[in-house]
């Protein structure tokens, strides 16, 4: 290739005059232009030649090139992102062995994101500095998300009385780092007014306990406040820095950071402050479930601060201090962590977890035990038996190294000193921010495949986010290795369901009047989604969709919406339908719009006027009014329009999703606005771009 082919960072067009000393080097060209400006690319196809066999024929597209075409009996379509994109490039290779140009077209249907271009699959591994958060960010400073700063005064606790010993407690902090730590803060004052931090003195006026917490951990806790962790692991393994975090995780699976804090001691009154100063920066709003290490302190101030909360235990917390608390047991161990797994993860009932706990108590003579007696005590606090009624969205787990909490491990080591952490923290927040717009992007760009014939993997297709909906999937395939007995026949019929996967057998409660299922495999306390168990016995019970109830909105697209969606999934559903046809006539509307400047603000105007009249109408209907009259008058046009339409097309829109035959769709070149098309796509399935939009904005769609 001419080098005056690249300027700067810039990469030109593809023109007739470029030459190639491969097919491969024309496409990493094609590659390179493509993230410049801002779409993915894929090799449509290619030729070789029937004598030399050698390549003389390669064509490179854009990936939304072509159309999506699909069997009507197919019973699990593969998702494509081809919505009749025509951008691509054309080479060929002469007799001399270089490849050139033979034909180029620029135009795409759809939307370039050139500062979003890594995210695309052909992009990814490109360039590896590019690809890194870290060398983006240095690049581009603006990108950087801003931080909200605000300095709060925090009242005095009036209801603890410090110790003697207390007097005079303070941070063990380096030389400067103090100031280091206070100057992190003021420039995030400086960035936006959100930012909440607050400072803890003692009697001699130093520095005790310091919390602070970034804009978007507020904003997080706004809409995933069920389940929060407060994790002491740094503090209480004596690393460098006194770090506690609260850790919240999003409807990606993704870790959020609600708060961080550096504290003196673990008093009763530094817990106290800190979990006063956490409530007072989110609003006075409280978790669901509070999940922190058995420790007697944060109990006592989770009692005061928390009374409405569900306070529990991580189980990785209770598990590991068993090899220093019953290290006396010596051979014995591993005999003893069979029963106790037994007794804990295996009792369907409180009965027979009581009866358990106390042959496993006799047998190894732990009576005398108190911290063993401890565990007793609090045993609604950790024990599985008794989170029926809970969801820990996958933050208790039984070893850290499965939990969210560990993804932070990376950047704080046991040496980290403050001065390291507070530009880690920086790094920290950065990552966080990419991996949810990454998760955010491939929601829009991408679908995940159906693998069965199964109503529950096509019921939350459209309604969990990818994540969510994979690990749903693993068990609903592995519902076929199960098999299900019928214990009795009572209101609450049990079933024990043998799992031949990991050859364990399993006992499921079913109440067909109330919809109440529960696993002793406890699947659903731990994770928030049904297991498989649950899934087979729903089946052979004649019910062929996920109870609303065992649907966390948290884990689905509306996770962020303002509104529950409750039971009313049909509802959802037929949202998402007319959400696609907007999106789809949107499109059109902006091809059209963009020609010319009159015909610009021409578009300009009808939308911001159609914003309006719907905002309006939605609000009278909110309210319980009637709507205008100018409003009902559109709405009965646009109504007869599509029932004409739908008549005309010989079609009656069904409102369940995931049915019917092979949508009517217009295509791009007929620019029609006037056709509503069925939005029912073969098998239940719609275009890429279709579920793409519903992905990343379903939250607005649903408001």
């Amino acid at each position: 290739m001419d080098s005056s082919a690249v300027v700067g960072s810039t990469i030109s067009e593809p023109h007739n005059d470029m030459e190639f000393e491969s097919h491969e080097a024309a496409y990493a060209f094609y590659k390179e232009y493509a993230k410049s400006a801002g779409f993915g690319t894929a090799k449509l196809s290619s030729r070789r030649s029937r004598a030399s066999k050698e390549f003389i024929d390669a064509k490179f597209s854009c990936i939304r090139y072509g159309n999506k075409q699909q069997s009507d009996d197919a019973i699990n379509p593969r998702p494509s992102p081809k919505i009749g994109c025509k951008a691509s490039m054309h080479v060929k290779r002469r007799l001399d062995g270089k490849w050139y140009v033979y034909s180029f077209v620029k135009e795409h249907n759809h939307e370039l994101l050139p500062a979003q271009a890594h995210f695309f699959r052909s992009h990814r591994s490109s360039d590896p500095l590019s690809n890194d958060v870290r060398m983006r960010r240095r690049k581009n400073s603006n990108a950087v998300s801003k931080l909200f700063t605000a300095n709060q005064n925090v009242d005095c606790l009036e209801n603890f009385v410090k110790h003697q010993h207390d007097k005079g407690r303070s941070l063990v902090l380096e030389a400067g780092h103090a100031h280091l730590l206070l100057e992190l803060f003021m420039h995030m004052q400086e960035e936006n007014p959100k930012f909440f931090y607050a400072v803890d003195l003692n009697e001699e006026h130093r520095l005790r306990n310091v919390f602070w917490v970034d804009a978007k951990g507020l904003e997080d806790f706004t809409y995933f406040s069920d389940v929060v962790s407060f994790d002491t692991t740094y503090f209480t393994s004596k690393y460098k820095i006194p770090l506690v975090l609260f850790i919240g995780v999003n409807h990606h699976i993704q870790p959020t950071l609600l708060g961080c804090a550096l504290i003196a001691d673990e008093t009763i009154y530094t817990f106290a402050w800190l979990l006063q100063t956490w409530l007072i920066a989110m609003g006075e709003r409280t978790p669901q479930v509070f999940l922190t290490d058995q420790n007697e302190a944060i109990k006592a101030a989770v009692a005061a601060f928390l009374p409405g909360t569900r306070h529990c235990f991580c189980l990785w917390h209770i598990l590991e201090k068993i090899p220093k608390q019953l290290e006396f047991l010596g051979a014995w161990h591993d005999s003893f962590l069979e029963k106790f797994n037994n007794c804990i993860y295996k009792s369907c009932t409180e009965e027979q977890f009581d009866k358990r706990w106390w042959e496993l108590v006799d047998d190894f003579n732990l009576r005398d035990v108190e911290w063993v007696q401890s565990l007793y005590d609090d045993r609604t606090c950790w024990v599985p038996t008794f989170m029926k009624d809970i969801s820990f969205a996958g933050l208790s787990t039984s070893s850290r190294s499965e939990s969210l909490n560990s993804l932070f491990d990376k950047y704080i080591q046991v040496d980290t000193s403050l001065r390291d952490f507070i530009e880690q923290y920086r790094v920290i927040l950065e990552d966080r921010h990419e991996e949810e717009a990454k998760a955010n992007f491939d929601a829009w760009h991408e679908t995940p495949d159906l693998k069965s014939p199964s109503p529950f993997e096509k019921q939350m297709l459209l309604v969990y986010t990818h994540e969510i909906f994979r690990k749903f999937q693993v068990e609903v395939l592995g519902a076929a290795a199960c098999h299900l007995k019928k214990e009795n026949d009572c209101m609450t019929t049990t079933y024990t369901v043998k799992d031949f996967e990991n050859n364990q057998t399993y006992m499921v409660e079913w109440n067909t009047s109330t919809s109440n299922i529960c696993c002793s495999c406890h699947l659903f306390e731990y994770k928030g989604y049904l297991c498989r168990h649950a899934i087979v016995v729903l089946q052979m019970s004649g019910v062929f969709s996920i109870p609303p109830k065992y649907i966390l909105q948290r884990w689905t697209n509306a996770a962020m919406s303002r509104h529950p969606i409750g039971g009313k999934m049909e509802e959802v559903q037929s949202k998402v339908r007319r959400f696609n046809d907007l999106c789809r006539r949107a499109i059109i509307l902006g091809e059209e719009g963009s020609l010319s400047q009159e015909s610009y603000y021409m578009a300009l105007g009808a939308i911001s006027e159609a914003l309006k009249q719907c905002a309006n109408l939605n609000s009278s209907v909110e309210n319980g009014m009637r709507p205008d009259a100018s409003s009902t008058h559109v709405v009965c046009n646009v109504e007869k329009e599509y029932q004409s339409i739908i008549t005309s097309n010989n079609k009656i829109p069904d409102p369940k999703l995931n049915t019917g035959k092979k949508a009517v769709r217009t295509g791009m070149a007929g620019r029609s606005l006037g056709s509503v098309e069925n939005s029912e796509g073969n098998k239940g399935k719609v275009s890429q771009v279709e579920e793409g939009m519903v992905k990343d904005g379903f939250q607005q769609m649903i408001d």
